[in-house]
């Protein structure tokens, strides 16, 4: 393929495959439950099935991925590294491998594509990442590569209980609780470090700031969602046993997550540090709230994952577009943007609002039914969770504040272009519709929610 048409195939593609998984969300009845596509024995010998199928849960997050990944071609659609056949294959390569992840119905293939998407990521940032890039990359690699073997170790140790690897031969093992708790530990902690979860997120920040944009927006917006969905699909379905021992720590340690992101976050002076911070105070709520099992909470999560992609991919643009024009991030050295550039200060300020869960934004709903069940599991919990709510304006605005008002610091400062302005007006109408109508999400995956919480054999959690 010509090199300058390159960034219009991979565009469409990534169009593509959006009208794809549309037409597939269409004609999806959500009261039906798991749609099982492909359902057969593959590899009898070692249990491998081919298993693969989706409910309202899986196409949710189909959904994020397939609208993420045009938008994040459509935001660098004006720079040289769209027309690079290496870096459109890794993001669709990358794409692939979530896909694979969001259907997959047997342990195998789940692990398969879930360490299949650690490979395009980490080139994507190894070519074409910061030069100081390789310590980062190889602390994410190193985190990422030994909890995945983690994982893999329990699941054949679970599956030494079960005919096969297919998800419902695990669900059916009953396992003695001191047993599911350590095999629960290696999947969680697979998931802790990808989310990240305090205190596993330590190689989130510099990975997040040394990345190229692109890639940062994978991370942010896509990646660690699979985190987030493997503790849905996988972590509390196969070890109900295990839950009222891990449940109280875990809710721990994502409130934990909450404070600790959010007070780093405002100290940051780098503005893509001080937005990986705030991920990791975003994403600790989001993890915390699963683990309380609830379904409106769960419902809430899944929401929240949603608005938590859209609004990351924003802001980690946002903080492009001003590394680019001007060759900083530094909050030192910004200032009076707003008045050199008003299309991106308005856009820009309506991030803002959205990352701080405004009302008539999906945040709002999404945080307001996390806080909701973390308050009902514990009031202590949920009192120091919300706290998100205050500290994540203070970091919010202030990033906002230093760089856009003040005097002017820097140089001519250019507007945002045709496909920047699309991107971030896409992502500006899709929160605020899911923040008018959230039930759009929420009825979708609610049956799914119901089946999910069905399948946890367990006693009714108490802290």
């Amino acid at each position: 393929m010509p090199q300058s048409f390159v960034r219009t195939y991979g565009l469409l593609g990534g169009l593509a495959t959006l009208v794809l998984t549309v037409v597939l969300m269409a004609n999806f009845d959500p009261a039906a439950g798991m749609h099982s596509f492909v359902s057969q024995e593959w590899i009898p010998a070692y249990g491998i099935t081919l298993n693969f199928g989706y409910d309202g849960i899986s196409l949710m997050m189909l959904l994020l991925t397939t609208v993420l990944v045009p938008l994040i071609l459509l935001s660098n659609f004006g720079r040289e590294l769209s027309s690079n056949r290496l870096f459109t294959s890794m993001v669709f390569l990358m794409q692939f491998g979530l896909i694979g992840v969001f259907i997959s119905l047997d342990g195998i293939w789940f692990y398969i594509f879930w360490e299949i998407t650690l490979i395009p990521i980490f080139l994507i940032a190894y070519w074409f990442g910061e030069p100081e890039r390789k310590a980062a990359l190889m602390k994410f690699f190193m985190y990422t590569f030994f909890g995945s073997l983690f994982m893999l170790a329990s699941l054949i140790g679970l599956k030494s209980f079960a005919a096969s690897f297919a998800i419902e031969d695990l669900k059916a093992v009953e396992l003695a609780p001191e047993v599911a708790v350590w095999l629960l530990g290696g999947f969680f902690l697979a998931f802790a470090i990808k989310v990240p979860i305090f205190p596993f997120h330590t190689w989130q920040p510099s990975t997040y700031s040394k990345a190229p944009m692109a890639g940062t927006m994978l991370l942010s917006g896509i990646m660690l969602k699979m985190a987030l969905y493997g503790m849905l699909r996988w972590m509390l379905p196969l070890f109900p046993e295990a839950l009222d021992c891990v449940t109280l720590p875990i809710i721990v340690l994502g409130t934990i997550g909450v404070v600790y992101g959010a007070i780093l976050a405002i100290k940051q002076d780098d503005m893509k540090r001080l937005f990986a911070f705030a991920s990791i105070s975003h994403v600790g709520l989001i993890a915390a709230g699963i683990m309380t099992a609830d379904k409106d909470t769960i419902s809430g999560s899944v929401l929240q994952m949603i608005n938590h992609g859209l609004v990351a991919v924003g802001l980690f643009l946002a903080a492009d577009v001003i590394e680019r024009r001007l060759g900083t991030r530094s909050l030192r050295e910004l200032g009076g943007i707003a008045k050199q550039a008003p299309k991106f200060a308005f856009w820009f300020a309506a991030l803002a609002f959205a990352s701080v869960s405004v009302p008539f934004t999906s945040g709002f709903v999404g945080e307001f039914l996390l806080l909701k069940g973390l308050f009902s599991f514990d009031w202590v919990i949920g009192i120091v969770a919300g706290s998100t709510l205050i500290l994540g304006a203070v970091y919010t605005f202030r990033a906002y504040q230093l760089s856009m008002y003040g005097p002017v610091k820097t140089s001519a400062f250019t507007d945002l272009s045709i496909s920047e302005l699309i991107v971030f007006a896409v992502i500006i109408i899709a929160v605020v519709f899911l923040g008018v109508y959230p039930k759009a999400v929420i009825d979708f995956v609610e049956p799914s929610v119901t089946d999910l919480l069905a399948s946890i054999k367990q006693t009714p959690l108490v802290p």
